[in-house]
């Protein structure tokens, strides 16, 4: 048979509960970090219960709105928004143009309504106010999610 494991904790006066996916005695330790896993976005989310199966197949958007995932965001982008502070360029809204379009210059330049070269000289300026290279994918990846966490929160 088949069972799901469950991870509690007290919160508050209340008990909240994490859920793992149906398992068999055989994948009793995965079905457990799954539980563990459930616990603590239900704990960050103020739920009762959040089933693994939720997160798993869930946007990764909602986890963006984390403590840490969010200071992380904010120190990333701090010197890309005080550089726009003193009205030198528009580089966080370039950059998320340029990657939004995945690189591609003409295509974001127009969402940006600049010169493709514009953009260029924009990116550069943000690889070296950050001091790394865009042409890295994990560079990429982080300012992307840097981007989104930033905007999640606003929005909320």
């Amino acid at each position: 048979p088949r069972d799901r494991t469950a991870a509690t904790a007290p919160h508050g006066d209340e008990l909240v509960i994490g859920l793992s996916a149906p398992a068999g005695p055989i994948a009793a330790a995965a079905a457990y970090r799954q539980a563990e896993q459930a616990l603590s976005v239900a704990r960050r989310r103020g739920r009762m219960l959040v089933e693994h199966e939720q997160v798993a197949a869930g946007s990764v958007l909602p986890l963006l709105a984390d403590d840490a995932v969010r200071a992380f965001a904010d120190g990333m982008l701090r010197a890309l928004h005080e550089h726009d502070a003193t009205g030198r360029g528009d580089l966080v809204a370039s950059l998320r143009a340029w990657l939004s379009r995945h690189g591609q210059w003409d295509a974001a330049a127009a969402d940006l309504g600049v010169h493709r070269h514009t953009l260029r000289y924009r990116m550069r300026r943000v690889e070296e106010i950050l001091g790394r290279s865009l042409d890295d994918p994990d560079v990429r990846m982080e300012l992307w999610l840097a981007l989104k966490a930033t905007a999640a929160g606003s929005s909320a």
